[in-house]
């Protein structure tokens, strides 16, 4: 990729970038949902069903958005071949991820054991969010460019 100067305008952002781009608000959303259920006083394992799947049918629009056909990892690896092992780590954990959002959607409607599952759910936010801080890492490293950690 050629440099780029000072005050030289960058390239037009690739399609699978913008539909990254455009996919993060609703996912920091959704993780936020988890969070503010994970948070709310008294029997909240009944309150964490609806977030969850929230979560899951944001989440698997992120993944298509990134593993699919023309996606996000397809575009990095043309890009910046060099990323192939980490990109390979995020769909391992994309797998990880969507089975823990599933294990806790169905533990909160068989109303599993509040505590286990309040631990369980506070790892799986701390992943989520730790996956999303790391893809923008990557996606920096790939592109040079910043699709917006606050959104």
């Amino acid at each position: 990729m050629p440099s780029i100067e000072v005050g030289e305008p960058r390239e037009a952002p690739t399609s699978a970038l913008q539909a990254a781009e455009q996919q993060r608000l609703s996912l920091r959303r959704a993780i936020a949902g988890l969070e503010d259920a994970l948070a709310a006083p008294g029997p909240w394992p009944e309150r964490l069903a609806g977030p969850l799947e929230q979560l899951r049918d944001v989440w698997a629009v992120h993944v298509e958005v990134t593993e699919g056909p023309g996606g996000l990892y397809e575009e990095i690896l043309g890009q910046a071949p060099r990323l192939a092992n980490r990109v390979n780590r995020f769909r391992r954990e994309h797998a990880k991820l969507t089975d823990g959002i599933r294990n806790g959607i169905a533990d909160a409607r068989a109303g599993a054991d509040a505590e286990g599952l309040r631990e369980r759910m506070a790892r799986l936010f701390a992943d989520l969010t730790r996956h999303r801080k790391r893809g923008l890492d990557l996606t920096y490293e790939a592109y040079d460019v910043d699709i917006g950690g606050e959104s």
